[in-house]
């Protein structure tokens, strides 16, 4: 994918089930991408992480592109910490 390529990833916020669509450029960092879904929502960021098909996205200079996500690729963003059942 060149940087320019439009990538469409759907990104679903745990805490609520929303899922939310974008269509960002591949060279958009995961952790813009996590940035962008928790902005309405006035949470912090580094409480958050990012897991595509199962596994933890690194958030550093990792872009969509490096981690593999595909069109339409399913991200989910979700506490660091587990929260208790009750």
């Amino acid at each position: 994918m060149t940087a320019a390529t439009l990538l469409p990833v759907r990104v679903t916020l745990l805490d609520t089930w929303e899922e939310v669509r974008f269509e960002l450029p591949a060279d958009t960092p995961v952790s813009r991408v996590k940035g962008l879904v928790l902005a309405d929502r006035g949470e912090s960021p580094e409480g958050y992480l990012v897991k595509y098909r199962g596994a933890e996205l690194a958030e550093g200079t990792t872009t969509l592109a490096d981690a593999g996500v595909r069109p339409n690729g399913a991200l989910i963003v979700l506490p660091r910490r587990r929260t208790p059942v009750r």
